[in-house]
């Protein structure tokens, strides 16, 4: 995998609602991602499991990491989630985007979240998305000048 400017790793990595969650970026390369975030009160729905938007949350974050690493603007265009398992307190999620596709001005990727194996419990699948976005094709960085 290539490593990205350190630079915009720092941009990517600056995601305000993603800190407010407490996700944090573990990896960014060129067309991968993988942040994690760990299950919390806070984090619950009313039936006590964590919250679907939530992880969606999660998803998001990774998925502007992973079709942002190329450098260039990239806007969401559609993410298509589907839950597989409930999430619950304790948890640690994990999710990961992989680049499936990318062309000049668009990408898709495929993005996993999976609950670590924890007291007794094998690691859990509780969600997969497909991602597309428009790259947009403004570069992050400015371009150095000789």
């Amino acid at each position: 995998m290539s490593r990205i400017d350190d630079a915009l790793h720092a941009i990517l990595a600056n995601d305000p609602l993603g800190k407010h969650l407490g996700i944090e970026i573990e990896e960014i390369h060129a067309g991968y991602a993988r942040c994690s975030m760990n299950v919390t009160p806070q984090l619950l729905n009313f039936a006590g499991t964590a919250h679907g938007g939530a992880m969606m949350a999660l998803i998001d974050v990774v998925h502007a990491a992973v079709s942002n690493s190329h450098g260039t603007l990239a806007v969401a265009q559609d993410v298509h989630t589907e839950f597989l398992a409930a999430g619950t307190e304790g948890d640690h999620l994990v999710c990961e985007g992989h680049e499936l596709s990318c062309t000049k001005r668009t990408a898709v990727y495929r993005i996993d979240v999976v609950a670590q194996a924890r007291d007794g419990k094998p690691e859990r699948l509780l969600a997969t998305a497909l991602a597309r976005v428009f790259r947009v094709g403004t570069p992050w960085l400015a371009e150095e000048k000789p």
